[in-house]
């Protein structure tokens, strides 16, 4: 494995966590190790523990790291780039593309399935995916009901089994023709 070239910059605990999550999406939780990681950041092993106390204490932080600190920023940034409910969606779809966020669905999916305590960060995630893009679709004027059911098929549509489209992908594209038949009807297309 090719080492990248480091600046001296000290890492952060974040830089740690965000290479953790490259590292999972590519190779899965049995591919996350200290050293391929530390490789994959171009520093000693060393520095690891600056921020962590462990490798376990590490993968206990990276689980909570995706369905804590990361989403809310994630969703702090929609929320401050966009501003009608529809605008808010089609935002939240790009971030979630940018982010790679249904590879990092499906490495955390396969790991909660080894792993309890990661299969309630997995759950809190989906559950705040839920309730935000829910949220978007009551603000547009559907029902508690409705709302959901039009958030459940959006984030399926983003994240089953299936390769997602790209809901960033321009007018015309199959992403964004997805989020329109999700907003079709709207009592409130503001």
């Amino acid at each position: 494995m090719a080492v990248a070239a480091r600046s001296q910059v000290p890492l952060s605990r974040r830089d740690w966590l965000e290479a953790g999550q490259a590292l999972l999406r590519k190779q899965g939780v049995a591919g996350l190790k200290l050293r391929p990681l530390a490789a994959s950041l171009g520093i000693s092993t060393g520095s690891f523990y600056h921020h962590f106390d462990d490798f376990d204490a590490f993968l206990a932080e990276l689980a909570r790291y995706y369905s804590g600190e990361q989403l809310a920023e994630n969703l702090r940034r929609v929320r401050s780039e966009a501003h009608t409910p529809y605008e808010r969606i089609v935002r939240a779809s790009q971030v979630a593309h940018e982010v790679v966020l249904s590879e990092l669905i499906g490495a955390m999916r396969a790991w909660a399935r080894r792993d309890p305590s990661v299969a309630v960060e997995v759950e809190a995630l989906e559950q705040a995916l839920m309730a935000f893009v829910a949220e978007c679709f009551a603000d547009l004027g559907f029902s508690a009901d409705e709302a959901k059911m039009r958030a459940f098929v959006l984030l399926c549509a983003a994240s089953g089994g299936v390769t997602p489209p790209d809901l960033a992908a321009g007018k015309g594209a199959l992403g964004r023709l997805i989020i329109e038949m999700a907003c079709a009807g709207a009592p409130d297309a503001s």
